[in-house]
């Protein structure tokens, strides 16, 4: 009988989306007649933009011509999709990425998991509370985590909590810590990071020679123009951060799967006898051997979210979502809940009324309003007796949501 990985049996019993997807096939099979709105899981519900499906209506003709057919992609990307993020998504900030610093993935989802593998096993981990399950369960799986106490806390993990009193934005670490991850605009709670307080964090990693973890998924919501949309606008950045970027939410690649993940060439980790070594080159390496690159027509198709036309679509998009999240706070507001985020972010992070916990609240929604969320403490010890709604419903199903949880639920 062959060995199993043990560090897995540390996991909870499934991932926070699967055990909302098991109690909602519960009560759908003992409530059949109850129509569902989905606001738990951030998957967008409007079309791919128009230019995006003819460019790769366009690749998928050339895919049926032996003179312009392509196999396997280059491993980081293919030049017309680097070209386009660095010029459009960095040097129009006054940030300089060279083409060979980003590596095209299937998503941040993948890469915001995978990275850990380049990093050695007893590096220390620092993650704010709550958080994206992803960033801890990779690290759990690798072994890196330590033994959890009652509550679900693992001892060799650095918990930063974002409790409302400072904003939802987590202070610095204590101790010492070698991977810290950073999530803005946030997932679960909506919160943006300034730029003073971003900087606090570069010169922390610098001084600490620390790795930030910067998952930036979810730039394209930001608001207002004082925030800054990568880590890299920060000066010494380089030095100190990995950037996670993706087309899912803004785009609407959910189902498509494209992304990337910038590593610059002045990031450096260090070897068991403390030799400087590249960590874009670990990455690139690690990629080119676990994964054959995002087929040739996704990528045409994300590229041409960079033309005129599709900037304009996916802004459209944004625009759309954003209303969405308005509606629901100006809604949830209204019915006397108290609510965060929405602003610069698809996510409304709703405070639970009394003394409910997150996990009494998502069973009151779903059978008093038949709408789904995301319990917070499935973030993290700290998203106990909050809630997550996301902004990726349509829009008459937005609405009737709000109203059924002002008019049917006894809050």
């Amino acid at each position: 009988m062959a060995r199993v990985n043990d560090h897995y049996l540390k996991l909870k019993s499934s991932y926070l989306f699967s055990e909302i997807a098991r109690r909602i096939k519960a009560f759908q099979a003992a409530h059949p007649e109850a129509k569902l709105i989905r606001l738990g899981i951030g998957d967008v519900t409007r079309p791919l933009p128009p230019a995006v499906i003819g460019a790769m209506h366009e690749a998928v003709d050339e895919m049926a011509r032996v003179e312009t057919f392509r196999g396997y992609p280059p491993e980081t990307g293919w030049d017309f999709l680097l070209e386009a993020i660095a010029r459009h998504d960095y040097e129009q900030r006054g940030v300089k990425i060279a083409t060979d610093e980003i590596v095209v993935s299937d998503g941040s989802k993948t890469d915001t998991a995978n990275i850990q593998e380049i990093f050695a096993a007893d590096c220390v981990v620092a993650l704010t509370d709550p958080v994206y399950p992803v960033y801890l369960d990779s690290n759990v799986m690798a072994g890196r985590v330590g033994t959890a106490d009652a509550a679900g806390r693992f001892d060799r993990v650095v918990y930063l909590p974002c409790t409302a009193d400072h904003g939802f934005l987590p202070r610095l670490p204590d101790g010492p810590v070698d991977l810290i991850y950073l999530c803005y605009p946030n997932n679960p709670t909506g919160a943006v990071m300034t730029r003073a307080a971003l900087k606090r964090w570069v010169d922390y990693a610098r001084e600490r020679s620390a790795v930030i973890l910067y998952d930036a998924a979810y730039e394209a919501y930001i608001r207002d123009p004082a925030i800054p949309h990568s880590i890299y606008e920060i000066e010494g950045a380089r030095e100190v951060a990995i950037e996670f970027r993706s087309f899912s939410k803004s785009a609407g690649f959910t189902g498509t799967r494209c992304a990337y993940t910038v590593v610059p060439k002045e990031l450096q980790g260090r070897s068991a006898s403390g030799e400087p070594v590249s960590l874009h080159a670990l990455w690139v390496r690690r990629q080119s051997t676990k994964f054959n690159g995002v087929a040739y027509v996704i990528q045409r198709g994300a590229a041409a979210t960079y033309t005129a036309e599709g900037k304009k679509q996916v802004t459209a998009l944004v625009d759309y979502y954003m209303e969405n999240a308005r509606i629901i706070r100006q809604g949830l507001e209204a019915a006397g809940l108290t609510v965060y985020g929405a602003e610069n972010a698809p996510y409304i992070w709703v405070k639970t009324p009394g003394r409910l916990s997150s996990w009494d609240f998502f069973d009151k929604l779903v059978n008093e309003a038949h709408v789904v969320g995301t319990p917070g403490a499935g973030f993290g010890p700290s998203g106990e007796g909050y809630f997550r709604l996301t902004a990726f419903g349509g829009r008459e199903a937005t609405q009737e949501a709000v109203e059924r949880i002002k008019t049917r639920v006894a809050l």
